[in-house]
């Protein structure tokens, strides 16, 4: 008896590969560039494997006629690791820099409102660890209107998100008292408190397209603007700093910086992170040459 032969492998071309990249900056104004050439090839091979399509003609002709298989490669190329408190520093700067900041400027606003928006949140443990250091660090935080935004252009990570439902091994480098807080132990894992859940809105948004979404006190935007061209970054970047508040915070990924751009945030060096306010007399300025326009 003849063994069975060998499954031939999908035929995958560089030309094949070029049009998928082309596709996706069309379609979501998302580069995937050639420094993530063997990542980029190596995920979408898997997909046409998992698919069981012969090429990647055959895989073009899939995502170009259905949205569903399109969401469904362009998740693939984007899923990143992520987890609760991923950047320690970062939270510390929220809790010992930002808060207080937004606390000093804002005691006497009535409402006092703190709004954070959590730019490329994945699958969910960002925005839940703002939610968590907020609640554990605002002083009477009952007394204030909390939001978290938190979008993303994956659904199906937004999906997860919104279930707020872990694995063990996704707390398992949380402090215990954050646990017992915020999740309720369950048979497979651990489900977000409705309290903390409460706190943040999630929604689905390409941030190369994002509306506006109103004056903010801090945005996380970690490692998302590395997938934009150079003249996307800066019309994502120029967006988010007029969304924010003066003396505002944008917070970026730990290798992530900002240079050479018309819009002058301000770098706040604490110990290991590095974020970038929003001067306090930018709001100022704009309205006095408004002003001054007018006449």
């Amino acid at each position: 008896m003849k063994p069975n032969p060998m499954p031939t492998p999908p035929v995958l071309a560089e030309s094949h590969l070029d049009e998928i990249r082309t596709l996706i900056e069309q379609r979501s104004a998302i580069l995937l560039d050639a420094s993530r050439e063997r990542f980029f090839s190596t995920r979408v091979r898997e997909f046409l494997e998992e698919k069981e399509l012969p090429d990647g003609g055959e895989l073009l002709r899939s995502v170009r006629g259905s949205s569903i298989e399109y969401e469904e490669l362009l998740e693939r190329l984007l899923t990143q690791e992520t987890s609760f408190f991923r950047y320690p520093a970062v939270y510390e700067a929220l809790q010992k820099k930002i808060l207080p900041e937004v606390q000093e400027r804002k005691v006497w606003h009535n409402p006092r409102t703190l709004r954070i928006w959590s730019a490329g949140c994945s699958t969910g443990e960002e925005p839940y660890s703002i939610a968590i250091t907020v609640t554990d660090s605002l002083k009477f935080a009952e007394a204030w209107e909390i939001e978290i935004l938190a979008t993303d252009i994956s659904r199906r990570a937004l999906r997860h998100a919104e279930r707020g439902h872990y694995p063990k091994r996704s707390l398992q480098y949380m402090e215990p008292r954050h646990v017992d807080a915020h999740f309720e132990s369950t048979k497979v894992g651990y489900q977000i408190r409705q309290r903390t859940r409460r706190m943040i809105s999630f929604a689905h948004m390409n941030l190369a397209e994002a509306p506006y979404v109103g004056k903010l006190d801090c945005i996380f935007c970690m490692n998302v603007l590395m997938y934009f061209s150079e003249e996307r970054r800066l019309q994502i970047l120029r967006r988010f700093y007029d969304a924010l508040e003066p003396g505002g915070f944008f917070v970026l990924g730990h290798s992530e910086t900002l240079s050479n751009l018309p819009m002058k945030f301000e770098s706040v060096v604490l110990g290991d992170c590095r974020i970038y306010r929003k001067p306090v007399a930018a709001e100022l300025n704009r309205a006095l040459a408004v002003v001054e326009s007018g006449l």
